[in-house]
C-alpha cells in the first residue's frame, strides 16, 4: 500500500475535537517569511495560499479541552478562504471570562513527520468553514482580504502530536 506525501484526509470536527474547540484570540493571516535582509531591500511579506486550492490561508488558534497532553492542548488550525473568516460570538461563562466555542467545516488533516532532535508524528490541520457548534450549515459572514491588517509571522503553523 502507497500513500502519498502531502496526502490529505477528510475528517469531522468531532474526530479531531471531541469535546469542541475553543478559539483563542483573532484570526489572522498566515504570512510568509521575509529575513531580515530582504526587508531591507524592499520586499513584502505576502499572504500565504494553499498549494492544493489557491486559497488565503488563515491561522486559527483553538484550545482543546480534550487534549491528553499539555502539547496537544493547543492547536493551529489553517483556514482556507479568499477571504478572512468571521469567527462566532464570544460566550460569556462568567463575569468577565468569555469563551469563543467554534465548529470546523470541510476538515482535512495531513500527517506529517516533525520535531528536530527527537521524531514523531503530527498532522496539520486544515478547515475551510468555521461555525457556532451545531450550526455549522448556515453560512458565515466575511470580511474581504483587503481589509485585514497583516502582520509578518516568523513561525510556521504549529501542528499536533
Amino acid at each position: 500500500m502507497t500513500i502519498e506525501r502531502g496526502s490529505r484526509f477528510d475528517v469531522e470536527s468531532d474526530q479531531v475535537f471531541p469535546q469542541g474547540a475553543l478559539m483563542q484570540g483573532e484570526i489572522f493571516s498566515d504570512m510568509e517569511f521575509v529575513s531580515n535582509g530582504d526587508a531591507t531591500r524592499g520586499k513584502k511579506a505576502n499572504q500565504r495560499k494553499d498549494e492544493r486550492t489557491g486559497l488565503l490561508r488563515w491561522k486559527v488558534l483553538v484550545s482543546d479541552p480534550s487534549a491528553e497532553k499539555e502539547c496537544d492542548a493547543s492547536v493551529t488550525v489553517v483556514a482556507l478562504s479568499e477571504v478572512q473568516p468571521v469567527p462566532p460570538e464570544s460566550v460569556q461563562v462568567v463575569p468577565g471570562l468569555s469563551v469563543r466555542p467554534v465548529e470546523f467545516t470541510d476538515m482535512t488533516v495531513e500527517p506529517r513527520v516533525m520535531g528536530d532532535k527527537f521524531k514523531y508524528l503530527g498532522y496539520t490541520v486544515r478547515a475551510k468553514g468555521i461555525a457556532t457548534p451545531g450550526q455549522a450549515a448556515i453560512p458565515q459572514p466575511q470580511r474581504p482580504a483587503s481589509a485585514v491588517k497583516s502582520t509578518a509571522d516568523k513561525s510556521d503553523e504549529k501542528p499536533t502530536a
